[in-house]
């Protein structure tokens, strides 16, 4: 079983077990929490999508770390006039663990409901 989750301005595809970084959550390492912006869950074949989201669908996780992303390097140049500007940058992530993936009607996901059949 997947789901598709958007936290941070971004979308995942997740699965049961799976690690990922996320942009920065207010969460203490240990802690529990659930993310449901669900836009999608699927098994297999079968696939449940909102319009934009589930409805009573949500994804547990468990958070593993508070950390940063690796350096990124901010590089102006204006040629011919000696202008040059360094300037770095590390983005604040959560590192979080799924645990459960749940559907509008419990471990499954109610698949007639996307489409009104």
């Amino acid at each position: 079983m997947f789901a598709v989750i958007r936290t941070g301005g971004k979308q995942y595809k997740v699965t049961k077990d799976d690690v990922i970084s996320v942009e920065r959550l207010a969460a203490e390492p240990g802690a529990t929490i659930e993310l449901g912006e669900v836009l999608m869950i699927g098994e297999g074949a079968e696939v449940a999508s909102g319009t934009p989201l589930l409805d009573g669908a949500s994804v547990s996780a468990t958070v593993v770390e508070q950390t940063r992303a690796a350096k990124i390097i901010v590089f102006k140049k204006k040629r011919r006039h000696n202008y040059r500007r360094k300037k770095g940058h590390r983005q604040l992530q959560t590192v979080l663990r799924i645990t459960d993936i749940r559907g509008a009607t419990g471990s499954r996901p109610e698949l007639g409901a996307a489409d009104g059949t």
